[in-house]
């Protein structure tokens, strides 16, 4: 298997290096591009970008206007799933605010792996400690996403998985007001308004949008409301300095259906063991920032951020497992109490950067670097008892069980610089400096005894990296890079949320790298492609494994370092238009594309030395064609993705509600618009064929168990512009 997929890679390889080389034959002179490269919908960036280094960098950029999608849903396999090797989590629909996404073999669950941000600041609660992202900006309403890989580490943040950047709309050019608007409709009750005005008024622009969300929900005892915003006021005071004011917020209330057994998702994936289940997550993020370019060389960027949030669920707990159904008490004709948390976070970031291009030895070279400092408290209380109540109710009688204060402070200065060695040479080393303080106090309860905790712990690393990156011509390179990455152990890996999961009390921080070696570029107007292989050692791997407690009998599941992981394989992104190929002057464009990664992600050492690590499929190919027109477009995409297991130990069957065999699946989506004047249609169907799959075993909320991902649906949109 593994040499005949070898062999794929090869051939796909020269095929497109001929085509390279006969390209380069035909070019007459050389044509610098200074922002990003792409055919339809998928590119790269150039070398530098707003300051930023991206030579010798795996990265890709996505221009989410070219793309036929479900954006009223944020459907996330259509609009990010063409970056190879991308696995999602698809838990929308069972009570979470946001799909998650990992690349090659990390834990997607609520993107935790990933640096999360929005034009360039972070929108999780604490980048380090409590990186879930519970908010994502509304997909109508942002211009391009941008990935980067491992090697994002030196400039971003030292996670594992790398960046991912949703760029938001700016203010129309050269208009005083702009008004968009989308309507949407869909199945299980869906309802999607999107609203946004901008403009420009001598040195001020302005953009703002709204989106109103509500939709009853795949399966019962799935409801949910969501309404997000966003507002943006710059002042241009020159062509050299530009500063302004950034505010988005989320309001949301959810019902959280539950999680299901095997013999239950079998029977009907639509099934709901919870009625009771809520969960809301308010967000809002502010952030200021001043852009300053005081020569043609130089640039200087300060951006600082203000997130204060919250989520609080009331839930009936994961007692009994998936299995357990919450029903009426026959002696007391009542419900058992709920249990409810609540989780309160309020943390600051400033992030300045520079960077400057300077001549050394007759080529022109240019260094990025800057400093981050944060600093964030997160308040958890868990373990109340709730109501008996089924609607939405957060009051708790008695004392919380648990009560928990964290902080963490971070400051971080980065440096790369690209050294050019002629006319297509270069090589970017790289120095991040990370220093974390955190602390923990509070109290919880065992077994009817108040435990206090105290503690404080910090350390200090340094990460470093190269990059180099070959031109072999005008619009193709050759790339690679190696990164030193880290992963501190977070707020939700120090405390269990239930009963089911439990913690090791001598957990580590995780340390590794990341390193690629790839060939990309475009081929004229009609061959995309980037195919590379990766590397990433992941030591101290903190991962799920499935224990028995010799007292009881009864399975639970341990939150432990399992052991070191390697995770090696090859990405590859080839998009080719038949029509830009036969013609180069049409103006209609007939392109398929295939985003593929074979990822063999296994534990190298410890209890379960060989096997797979959990939730990484060994293979994500999606595959699609896109007709395009000057009116009319449509794509149809074909996602198939590999097994994977539930934990470590990498058991199919088991009575421990996140152990078990996630299944391999196939699904089918197709979207289409027409545009005609200020005016579109939009339709589509997701998961044509009616697939019942999942991608997601929880050991807590919204289950426990198998968390069922959606089965098919349709929409039908109208937007203008005036």
């Amino acid at each position: 298997m593994k040499r005949k997929l070898f062999l794929t890679v090869i051939s796909q390889f020269l095929l497109i290096y001929c085509y390279a080389q006969t390209d380069s034959l035909k070019t007459l002179k050389e044509v610098s591009i200074t922002g990003y490269k792409t055919v339809n919908g998928v590119g790269h960036f150039s070398e530098v970008k707003d300051g930023i280094i991206y030579a010798g960098k795996k990265n890709e950029v996505i221009l989410v206007d070219s793309l036929d999608a479900n954006k009223a849903i944020n459907n996330t396999r259509q609009i990010l799933g063409r970056i190879p090797g991308l696995n999602i989590v698809e838990t929308e629909s069972g009570g979470f605010t946001s799909n998650g996404i990992a690349t090659r073999g990390l834990n997607p669950s609520q993107s935790i792996e990933m640096n999360t941000r929005q034009n360039g600041y972070n929108i999780s609660g604490d980048v380090f400690s409590y990186n879930e992202a519970y908010y994502l900006p509304a997909m109508e309403a942002v211009s391009r996403i941008e990935m980067v890989r491992g090697a994002a580490s030196l400039q971003f943040g030292p996670q594992f998985g790398g960046l991912v950047n949703y760029v938001i709309k700016d203010a129309p050019v050269n208009k005083p007001f702009e008004f968009n608007t989308s309507q949407t409709i869909g199945s299980f009750g869906m309802f999607n308004s999107f609203n946004s005005v901008g403009g420009n008024y001598k040195k001020i622009s302005y953009y703002g949008f709204l989106q109103y969300r509500n939709m009853n929900g795949y399966r019962a005892n799935s409801q949910q409301w969501q309404l997000s915003g966003f507002g943006k006021l710059r002042y241009n005071h020159s062509e050299k300095l530009n500063l302004g004011i950034e505010y988005s917020l989320l309001r949301n209330k959810l019902q959280m259906p539950g999680g299901l057994t095997d013999s239950l998702f079998n029977a009907s994936p639509k099934t709901s063991t919870r009625t009771r289940n809520w969960i809301i997550s308010p967000w809002n993020i502010v952030n200021l920032f001043v852009n300053y370019h005081p020569s043609a060389n130089t640039t200087l960027t300060f951006k600082t951020t203000y997130l204060f949030s919250r989520r609080s669920l009331v839930w009936r707990n994961e007692d009994g497992g998936a299995g357990a159904v919450d029903e009426l008490d026959p002696l007391t004709q009542a419900y058992s109490p709920r249990e409810v948390g609540n989780e309160s976070m309020k943390s600051s970031a400033t992030e300045v950067r520079f960077s400057k291009n300077y001549k050394l030895f007759h080529n022109t070279s240019t260094l990025a670097g800057g400093i981050r400092y944060s600093y964030a408290w997160f308040k958890r209380q868990g373990g109340g008892e709730g109501s008996t109540n089924s609607d939405f109710d957060l009051s708790i009688k008695g004392e919380w069980g648990y009560n928990l204060d964290f902080t963490t402070t971070n400051i971080a200065p980065f440096i790369e610089n690209i050294f050019r060695i002629g006319k297509r040479l270069s090589i970017t080393p790289g120095l991040r400096f990370e220093y974390i303080r955190t602390t923990a106090n509070g109290y919880k309860i065992v077994d009817g005894i108040k435990l206090m905790s105290d503690e404080t712990r910090s350390r200090s690393l340094p990460l470093f990296g190269t990059g180099v990156e070959f031109k072999l011509t005008s619009s193709t390179n050759f790339y690679a890079n190696f990164t030193q990455a880290y992963r501190p152990i977070d707020y939700s890996q120090l405390q269990p949320f239930g009963i089911t999961s439990r913690i090791d009390p001598d957990l580590k921080d995780a340390h590794g790298y990341n390193a690629d070696l790839g060939y990309r570029g475009t081929v004229n107007n009609y061959l995309n492609f980037d195919i590379g292989g990766f590397l990433m050692e992941y030591n101290n791997r903190i991962g799920i494994i499935l224990k028995t407690d010799p007292a009881t009998g009864n399975d639970y599941s341990l939150r432990t370092n399992v052991a070191n992981s390697t995770h090696q394989g090859i990405e590859s992104y080839i998009e080719f238009n038949l029509l830009k190929y036969l013609h180069s002057n049409s103006t209609s464009g007939l392109s398929l594309f295939n985003s593929f990664a074979y990822i063999d992600a296994r534990y190298t050492s410890g209890e379960f030395k060989g096997k797979r690590v959990e939730a990484a499929a060994q293979t994500i190919n999606r595959t699609g064609i896109i007709f395009s027109s000057r009116y009319f477009s449509s794509t149809f995409q074909v996602s198939s993705i590999g097994d994977a297991y539930g934990d470590a130990s990498n058991i199919k069957i088991s009575n421990d509600p996140v152990a078990g065999y996630i299944p391999a699946y196939t699904i089918f989506d197709f979207s289409m618009s027409y545009k005609f004047k200020n005016y579109a249609l939009k339709a589509g169907s997701n998961n044509l064929t009616d697939k019942a799959y999942f991608t997601r075993r929880t050991d807590e909320y919204p289950g426990p168990g198998i968390i069922p991902s959606i089965g098919r649906s349709f929409y039908l949109g109208l937007s203008a512009k005036f």
